[in-house]
């Protein structure tokens, strides 16, 4: 991606070649966990649903599916802010750092539509779950923080036309 006139920084290529290849291997586990989730929530035709109205083994895998995924959805949170600060430290060009941040936000938006199935596929009432509403917030503080530098700050003050 860099042209002739700009020479990538010194391990730049080693850098994307290892994060394109760490979020393919993270994206095995993650579509196992959407798969498993569906199926564990497959009993109900419409969500939020009653959870007085599902056997309580039924319940109990969906639960244990749901805890699978919110776990899963706390520790990739924690990798892709680790990434983000890794990206924002490292001595990279300010392109170069762009073309990290769009790889991240294209696993941010797969992640987000498996990790949305936490807020949609509910039974009622939900029990509070803290760890969840943490992990929410900072995973979107993360991805708006990589929005935020693919566009830029000058994209910011730039008014639509």
């Amino acid at each position: 991606m860099n042209t002739p006139d700009t020479p990538a920084t010194p391990g730049f290529d080693r850098a994307r070649a290892g994060l394109w290849a760490s979020l393919q291997k993270h994206l095995a586990p993650l579509y196992a966990a959407e798969t498993a989730f569906l199926k564990a929530s497959a009993f109900a035709a419409d969500f939020p649903f009653s959870a007085g109205s599902v056997p309580a083994e039924t319940l109990a895998e969906y639960w244990r599916s749901r805890h699978t995924l919110r776990d899963l959805y706390t520790d990739e949170t924690a990798q892709l802010d680790t990434l983000t600060k890794a990206i924002r430290t490292k001595g990279y060009s300010e392109a170069e750092k762009k073309q990290l941040y769009l790889l991240l936000l294209g696993y941010f938006d797969i992640a987000a539509s498996i990790f949305g199935l936490l807020e949609t596929h509910i039974p009622r009432p939900l029990p509070p779950d803290e760890e969840w509403a943490e992990t929410d917030a900072r995973f979107d503080r993360i991805r708006k923080f990589a929005r935020l530098n693919v566009k830029g700050i000058a994209g910011l003050l730039t008014l639509p036309a």
